[in-house]
Formats: structure tokens, sequence, C-alpha cells
């Protein structure tokens, strides 16, 4: 009998091609309107977002992207494709290829890839540490969704998260550890993990727990007291409650009260990108600063660190 071709589909979240307004309002589109991310009936969110949402934030958001733009392209694809060669180049007997979300290189243009490369068993990997519905399950969805038209479909292990993987704590502990001897241990280090609304939370998804599950496992790799470590979540969007606390309210919060040295990390972030490089970067900062703080450093994402893509390699060969 013989043995299965496996193929990695590696994914994340997706990117504007270009920091242009035109390019961003396109991505934004296609991202805005996948149901598992916005949930509003579409009679009432289309016109929202096509009338409104759309022409206001996409010069905006184009504007912040270009401030964290790197030469060869948006930072999240840059990292993204890093981690694809790097992993390649450690899994030489099974092809690894990219696939985003939203935009390009497309889901479907990666399964088609991988197929063509005669693969019969996917292994899927979605750059996401914490399970979302808005963010692993539509990974999911998009992947029934292509191979429903297809005649011949290959197995598929998919991973649908990894929040306590030992080598992923591992890793961010070795990060943490490596911005305390350079900057000195900070009065306390903030976990900002992206938010989702509460409701979501409320009807069943598991993403709140799947972050306190990484909170607690890498706090305890660090050896802190609880006391010095906090959990928030960031970037919300829209009107109705998202998880608390807020990043920027605590961050205006502790900065008020006295707190002097922050260091902050995004452990649900696979790769730097908007989010982190600007939003936590740099506008937070500006917020605990003139609150009070004194001191205040961002720790990168794991990006393609060795220890990034040693436990890639455990979580691909785990699953082929």
């Amino acid at each position: 009998m013989s043995q299965a071709k496996t193929g990695i589909l590696l994914v994340n979240l997706g990117t504007p091609e270009a920091p242009t307004p035109t390019a961003v309002k396109r991505y934004l589109r296609q991202f805005l309107s996948d149901t598992r991310v916005v949930d509003t009936p579409r009679l009432l969110w289309w016109p929202l977002l096509r009338g409104v949402i759309l022409p206001i934030r996409s010069p905006r958001v184009a504007k912040l992207y270009q401030s964290v733009w790197m030469e060869e392209g948006s930072p999240l694809m840059v990292y993204s494709r890093r981690q694809e060669k790097a992993l390649a180049a450690r899994l030489t007997d099974m092809p690894v290829v990219l696939g985003m979300s939203y935009g390009n290189p497309s889901l479907e243009s990666a399964v088609d890839s991988l197929l063509a490369q005669g693969v019969d068993h996917l292994v899927v990997l979605s750059l996401y540490p914490q399970y979302s519905c808005s963010t692993v399950a539509a990974v999911w969805d998009e992947l029934a969704r292509i191979l429903a038209t297809r005649r011949r479909i290959p197995g598929v292990t998919f991973i649908r998260d990894y929040a306590d993987n030992e080598l992923y704590i591992k890793a961010l502990a070795s990060s943490a550890r490596a911005s305390f001897e350079k900057h000195g241990e900070p009065d306390l280090l903030l976990l900002s993990y992206h938010g989702i609304p509460q409701r979501f939370a409320d009807e069943g998804d598991d993403y709140p727990q799947r972050c306190r599950d990484t909170t607690r496992e890498l706090v305890s790799a660090l050896g802190l007291p609880p006391e010095k470590v906090m959990m928030t979540f960031q970037s919300r969007f829209g009107r109705e409650p998202w998880l608390t606390p807020y990043t920027d309210e605590t961050f205006k919060m502790l900065g008020e009260k006295g707190v002097k040295h922050i260091q902050v990390m995004s452990p649900g972030f696979s790769a730097d990108c908007l989010e982190t490089l600007e939003e936590i970067a740099v506008q937070n900062r500006e917020i605990f600063l003139e609150a009070g703080g004194a001191k205040y450093e961002y720790i990168p994402a794991l990006n393609d660190s060795p220890e990034h893509i040693d436990m890639m390699v455990s979580l691909v060969m785990k699953s082929r």
C-alpha cells in the first residue's frame, strides 16, 4: 500500500496588497463580509459596510499601514513568507504552501498548489494560537467551500489551535526573558490578545478560556507572581461589548495609578502586523506615557524565530 503524500497548508488572516486606500478597501470588503467576522444581518450590514465603513475607514487604515510597511511589503506577509520558507526548509519531504483567509495568496490558490503537487493528505496549520470562531472556524468554512467543488478530496488533519502547547509556551517565555534581560524586568508584563464580541463567547466560543490557558502556562514558565502579569483584549470594533478589560483603557488606568515600567506582548499574534506594530507598539505606548508611565517596551511576535519554527515542525509531525 502506497504511503499518502502529505502537504502543509499554512494559514494566516491576510493583508492588503499595498498601503493604499484602494487596496485596503478591497481587503476590508472581503474581511468584513465574512459572517464569521461580522454576523449582523446582511440587509442591515451591506449598506453600512459599503456606504459608511469602507469609505471612511479605508483611507485612515491605509495611512496606518504606510507607517509600518516594510521594504518587502506588509509585515504580516513578510513574516508569513519567512515562516513558510523556514518550515519548508525543515520539512524537505513535504510541500509547504501559505494561504490567507482574505486577500492573496488565497486559501484556494494554496490548496490548488498542494493538490497539483500530488498531495493526498493536508495538514492545516492555522497560525492562530487560540481558537476563535472568527478566525480558525473561518478557515474551516473556506476549506470546506473549496473542497466542495472538487471531485477528489484529500484527507485532512485540521490543527484546531495550540494555546497551551509546550513548545509554543517555551518560545513565548524565551522571548519575554530576552526582553527582560535587555530592558530590565518590568513592574508589569501585559499580555494583550485580540478581542472578540462578548456575545460570541456567550454563545459558546471558548476563545477567552484558550487565552487564559496561554496566560496561565506562560506565567508558570516565567515564574512570575500573578500580580506582575495582566491579560487584556485589544482591537475592538463596532458598538457592542467586546471581551474586557480593554487594552487601551487599561494602559491609561495603569499610567494614572503610578505604574512606571510596562512590557507588553501579544501572544495571539504569530506574526507582527498592523495590530501589533502600530496599535500596540505606537498607539498604546503613547496612551501609557501620557497617563504618567515612564518606560514601555513591546516584545515582538514570535515571527520566524527558530523556536517558533521548532513548534510548527512538532505540530505538523504529530499530525502527518
